[in-house]
């Protein structure tokens, strides 16, 4: 098997500066967030399987875990299945030689045959090295529509976890939380007027948190909802 060659790293896509752990608001998620944020420094289980829907953060998450294994030394990949699915499955090849393995919608490539064969033998090299494997998909093992018996066994092992939508409130919490970082003031009934009046997808409000946060800085202006109306135009 080659190795992963450095030509390969340029699949795994750009991290987004903003993926962190620090900045991820974990709601319901608070006990999957701490597993994740020990986990390559707890020695135990080095396969972890995550599962939700579109916008409940499986991205931001994995991303972030990449971002502390460069932190901390490690070499690591992000491979977002959304981006590399029309790919060829032999980019997985070679992927032992590095400490963290992160693939990201994995039920985009579900009953494909060699991808699922790829798959199944990436996480054979993987374990056998004893390196860290995470893989997200929108639904548990059992209900991903996999095809491969052996690999549908592989993704039952280790430690599968649920990762829950954030409700309003807790995006509002978020909300106020990105802010924060960007030294924004960003009070609950501003961010409760954006939640309400703009799309609910959490990308899609941090995207708009940007667009204030440089409309705000140029005109020297606090965030509250006669701006937020005059820069959104709404």
């Amino acid at each position: 098997m080659a190795d992963f060659q450095a030509s390969q790293l340029s699949l795994s896509i750009g991290l987004r500066d903003d993926a962190t752990f620090a900045n991820f608001f974990p709601g319901d998620n608070i006990y999957l967030l701490e597993a994740l944020c020990s986990l390559l420094e707890s020695g135990g289980e080095t396969f972890q399987y995550i599962y939700g829907p579109q916008d409940s953060g499986k991205s931001h998450l994995l991303q972030a875990l990449c971002h502390q294994a460069d932190a901390l030394g490690f070499r690591s990949v992000y491979l977002p299945l959304d981006e590399l699915a029309l790919l060829s499955p032999e980019l997985l090849e070679g992927l032992e030689t590095l400490d963290l393995v992160c693939i990201d919608d994995l039920h985009l490539v579900a009953g494909r045959a060699k991808w699922e064969a790829a798959l199944f033998h990436c996480f054979n090299r993987l374990r056998d090295a004893g390196k860290v494997l995470v893989i997200s998909a929108d639904a548990p093992p059992s209900k991903l529509g996999v095809k491969l018996p052996d690999l549908s066994s592989r993704l039952a092992w280790g430690i599968t976890s649920a990762l829950h939508k954030l409700d309003d409130e807790q995006k509002i919490m978020a909300f106020k939380l990105r802010a924060h970082e960007r030294g924004l003031e960003l009070t609950d009934e501003v961010a409760r007027y954006i939640l309400h009046r703009s799309p609910r997808s959490l990308r899609e409000l941090f995207d708009m948190l940007s667009v204030l946060d440089h409309a705000s800085l140029m005109a020297q202006r606090k965030l509250t909802i006669p701006f937020v109306k005059e820069t959104l135009r709404w």
